[in-house]
């Protein structure tokens, strides 16, 4: 384990920088770069901080709906949901599987677009 700062610490700073010293003073078409490698920064941020979290909680609901099948990486158990979906073997009536889904989004846009479920 590191000393602080720890990595979303440093990635916040870098983003803040970028946003506040160098963004103001660029224009065109570097502006727009760095306004996008500061959203990559800060979407970097809250991956670290929520990521764990969000897979583990995505794992237990694949395991709920998946029953002794489930794979243990996470990547073919979502392919294995998205088979049986294709097959027509489970579809929104299947208990659980539109909060499941619902739950994966929300915790997905959480840390890609963190203001996006927000009310206007």
């Amino acid at each position: 384990m590191q000393d602080r700062p720890h990595a979303p610490e440093l990635l916040q700073a870098v983003a803040q920088f970028l946003r506040e010293r160098v963004l103001p003073a660029t224009e065109g078409a570097l502006a727009y770069q760095v306004r996008v490698a500061a959203n990559a920064l800060a979407i970097a941020q809250r991956e670290v901080e929520q990521g764990a979290a969000a897979q583990a909680r995505e794992a237990e609901g694949l395991r709920a709906l998946l029953g002794a099948d489930v794979p243990a990486e996470l990547e073919a158990a979502n392919r294995l949901l998205c088979e049986r979906i294709a097959t027509g073997a489970m579809d929104l009536a299947t208990p659980g599987l539109l909060a499941h889904l619902q739950a994966t989004t929300a915790a997905k846009l959480a840390i890609d677009q963190p203001g996006y479920s927000e009310e206007p």
